[in-house]
């Protein structure tokens, strides 16, 4: 039995092959997405928990929190360098206001920073050297009452 291929149909037969491939990229992308992400760690800031991200190097440090437009409650990421040094922060391409922590070697908070999206004229120095940083959404320090001087426990 032979069938009439009409102009409609074909339309509807391309259109359902667009939406397969369509669903397999994205199906594809979302894998490779995953996989990249590294798990969160739980981080304690004197007696309140915090979930990190953890950023190690170099690559990491320079993308940060860029491109993101919303970081989840209670959820912040930390930069781990390699030597206590002078390192700076600015918010080039990122869309979320925060607030960061700057912490010494010896795990004590040494400076605590506002800083605002997109802002690509402020960079954010610490008054002396860190090994680690810690950004959060913005207030999120000040409303867990944490301040200048308080310990960070990584374990």
């Amino acid at each position: 039995m032979k069938t009439k291929l009409t102009s409609s149909r074909f339309i509807r037969i391309g259109f359902s092959v667009l939406v397969v491939i369509a669903i397999t990229l994205f199906g594809i992308r979302s894998v490779v997405n995953r996989s990249k992400s590294k798990p969160l760690i739980t981080i304690w800031i004197n007696e309140t928990p915090l979930r990190v991200e953890v950023k190690d190097t170099p690559s990491g440090w320079s993308r940060g929190l860029m491109y993101r437009n919303a970081l989840p409650k209670n959820q912040g990421m930390l930069f781990i360098f390699e030597n206590s040094d002078f390192h700076s922060f600015w918010m080039k391409n990122t869309y979320i206001p925060l607030s960061i922590a700057f912490v010494s070697a010896s795990k004590e908070i040494v400076q605590i920073d506002s800083m605002f999206p997109l802002d690509t004229v402020t960079s954010h120095f610490p008054k002396e050297p860190i090994k680690y940083a810690i950004e959060v959404n913005q207030g999120w320090f000040r409303q867990h009452k944490i301040k200048v001087g308080d310990r960070v426990r990584i374990e």
